[in-house]
């Protein structure tokens, strides 16, 4: 019981914690995942990042469940899930109506506008921090390269490009196996 209650308070801290949705959240999922609790390793951690962008629902969300189920089984999942969007439907739910009645003001207004150029930071720091994991020889980085450009210039879903990384990764291995 101990582990479920930390998985729900160490989730809900970083869901009341971080603004601006799933990939706001990744580096505080890692400092706290990896670096505190050691729940995860980086690698796992990326795994389950990628792995929450290709199926439904929010990165952060995915990633906790994925947390809390590899801890404590289907019970942690739970736990770690409802711990991560807790805060957030406390906080939607209060300022649902109080929104609507400011979001005139000036200053407001630009406050969210600051606050959405702090996530873009955080989005870019998550992502600079993931590239220097993932991103480990030449090969890897033309992967990175070739994922990059087709999501920029196609409208493909990035589930296409996970499994094109998948198994470009897959088939480097192999020839990489063939060479030994």
């Amino acid at each position: 019981m101990k582990l479920l209650l930390d998985l729900f308070l160490t989730f809900a801290r970083i869901g009341v914690m971080t603004f601006g949705g799933g990939y706001a959240m990744l580096p505080m999922l890692q400092r706290e995942v990896v670096d505190r609790k050691k729940w995860s390793t980086e690698e796992e951690i990326m795994d389950y990042f990628a792995i929450g962008q290709c199926t439904p629902g929010v990165i952060a969300v995915n990633t906790a469940t994925f947390v809390g189920q590899k801890q404590k089984g289907v019970a942690g999942g739970i736990f770690a899930t409802i711990g991560v969007v807790f805060p957030s439907l406390v906080i939607i739910s209060l300022l649902a109506g109080i929104i609507e009645a400011f979001s005139h003001i000036q200053w407001v207004q630009h406050a969210f506008g600051g606050i959405r150029m702090c996530v873009c930071v955080l989005i870019v720091n998550a992502v600079v921090k993931l590239f220097k994991k993932a991103v480990i020889d030449w090969k890897t980085l033309i992967i990175f390269l070739v994922i990059a450009l087709g999501s920029f210039l196609t409208p493909l879903s990035p589930a296409v490009f996970v499994v094109i990384a998948a198994i470009a990764g897959i088939v480097i291995r192999v020839i990489e196996g063939g060479k030994k």
